[in-house]
């Protein structure tokens, strides 16, 4: 087969690869290293035939993947993989362009620059984050903690240039305990102190005003310089959302780089009905720089991080890097912009084009009816936890996240109260729970929240239905007592709890 034949063929083998993917292992059956036993050592001497290429991807790798399209997926947070988004990746791979100026494909940054504006329309975002200000400006990142990293390098050679007698290890970088991981990783890049803030049930582990002043007071009283905070909306743990209403003023007045990280949660911003819940008053107005994450909950194909910055001047002067060769007429005449002083690398791919695929294909109600599905599902799911006494839900519910956990059912026979079963118990009935849940026909994640173990149930898939979420209940019905009566058989069992 010649490869222009491959080439259908593979679009035959994906479709089929979609289309089927229910019927198949949502969790993949493999041990560490099964594909270094399955392949060669080494690079064969002489090319392959490509059907023979091919088939091993069907036959040795597909059944090492985890499915995250599946729709039993429930795990972290959904991870997009549209048809439309797909394609647009295809085209956008065959023109093959490194886009790092204007010049060496105008096409490349000019789409950017467009479609940048229109997803910050559809998220009801500031004019002066569009592009066409001229002033901020939008650009597309690999992922959320480059967009952070980036941002934490404008707002570092932003408070160096106002403050120049400052030492770099004296800077502290602020996030809070429920940041994601992207936190802890700038400040090791940067090589600077980070502190975290911590957030707690009391407050729905959201990060309040007060914390922020507190902290303040408590780092400059001991000679540091906090220049940065990174606030969520809509944490991994949790979902829960900073009060970016009272985050703003504090670090404006202050002289900090607010950065909003609503990697999940950012696209809800497209339903006018969550503008509220996600602040988004606050994030016009105090906002420094801004990040969502279509490659998440917003139908597009990993990677495909969404980065809005007020000023962008304070970003190009952090990166610009413009040896003679990078250079062209179009930018030093200042008409044109070039991205890659926007970011980390020089280079970039032309990952717009799958961005603008799937904004023209859904258009902006299809855009939101398939977020409001998802929230939907989500509230259908919290009603049978709330319905069920064995059932728990941890945390206050955001948007397509519940956290939850299960509780002996009333009925166990002990000596001990309700209330002498305590977390350290409850805990060791839900990682049974969970290990019980894992070896079943759908994935969900675990969470230790300050010493409490709880389920996570994220739902954003394509193509889940209202048949999956019953489809889950019955599975989380079925398992709680045989989950109860092993525990009940373990270290935790009647007679510890009768002692």
């Amino acid at each position: 087969m010649d490869l222009e034949g491959a080439g259908h063929q593979a679009i035959d083998k994906i479709c089929d690869y979609l289309q089927t993917l229910e019927e198949g292992k949502l969790v993949p059956d493999v041990k560490p290293g099964f594909l270094r036993e399955a392949l060669p050592d080494n690079t064969p001497e002489d090319g392959e035939k490509f059907d023979d290429i091919a088939e091993d991807f069907e036959r040795l790798i597909l059944p090492g993947i985890l499915n995250w399209q599946h729709p039993m997926f429930f795990a972290w947070f959904p991870t997009a993989g549209t048809y439309e988004s797909m394609l647009g990746d295809l085209y956008s791979s065959s023109v093959s362009n490194p886009g790092f100026n204007w010049s060496c494909s105008p096409a490349c940054t000019e789409l950017e620059a467009v479609v940048m504006d229109w997803s910050a329309k559809l998220f009801h975002l500031d004019d002066v984050f569009f592009n066409s200000s001229r002033i901020g400006g939008g650009v597309m990142q690999t992922t959320a903690s480059d967009s952070a990293l980036v941002a934490v390098i404008a707002a570092r050679a932003k408070y160096q240039r106002r403050h120049p007698e400052v030492p770099l290890e004296k800077l502290l970088i602020y996030f809070t305990t429920a940041t994601h991981a992207l936190g802890v990783k700038t400040g090791l890049i940067l090589g600077l102190k980070c502190r975290a803030l911590q957030v707690t049930a009391k407050n729905n582990y959201a990060l309040q005003g007060e914390e922020v002043s507190a902290a303040l007071e408590e780092d400059r009283a001991a000679g540091f310089h906090p220049f940065v905070l990174i606030a969520t909306i809509g944490t991994t743990y949790t979902g829960a959302v900073d009060r970016i209403d009272e985050i703003g003023p504090i670090t404006r007045n202050n002289g900090l780089w607010l950065h909003i990280d609503a990697a999940w949660a950012g696209v809800a911003l497209a339903c006018p009905e969550y503008h509220e819940a996600c602040y988004l008053n606050g994030i016009n107005t105090y906002a420094d720089s801004f990040c969502t994450n279509f490659h998440k909950w917003g139908l597009v194909n990993f990677d495909a991080s969404t980065l809005w910055v007020r000023d962008r001047s304070l970003l190009t002067e952090a990166l610009d890097c413009s040896p003679a060769y990078l250079r062209s007429k179009q930018s030093d005449e200042g008409t044109v912009v070039d991205y890659r002083n926007w970011q980390l690398p020089l280079g970039r791919r032309f990952r717009s084009v799958k961005v603008w695929f799937v904004l023209r294909s859904y258009g902006i109600e299809g855009f939101r009816s398939y977020l409001r599905k998802g929230i939907t599902l989500a509230k259908q799911f919290q009603i049978l936890v709330r319905s069920d006494p064995r059932f728990e839900i941890v945390t206050p519910p955001f948007l397509a996240l519940t956290v939850f956990r299960i509780r002996p059912p009333s009925d166990i026979q002990t000596d001990r109260s309700d209330a002498d079963i305590n977390n350290t118990m409850l805990n060791a009935l839900n990682r049974i729970f969970h290990r019980r849940l894992s070896a079943k026909d759908l994935f969900l994640t675990s969470i230790d929240l300050d010493g409490i173990f709880c389920i996570r149930l994220a739902i954003g898939s394509q193509r889940t239905e209202e048949r999956h979420i019953k489809k889950v209940w019955d599975i989380l019905d079925s398992e709680v007592e045989p989950a109860v009566n092993e525990w009940l058989g373990s270290n935790w069992g009647s007679n510890t709890l009768a002692d």
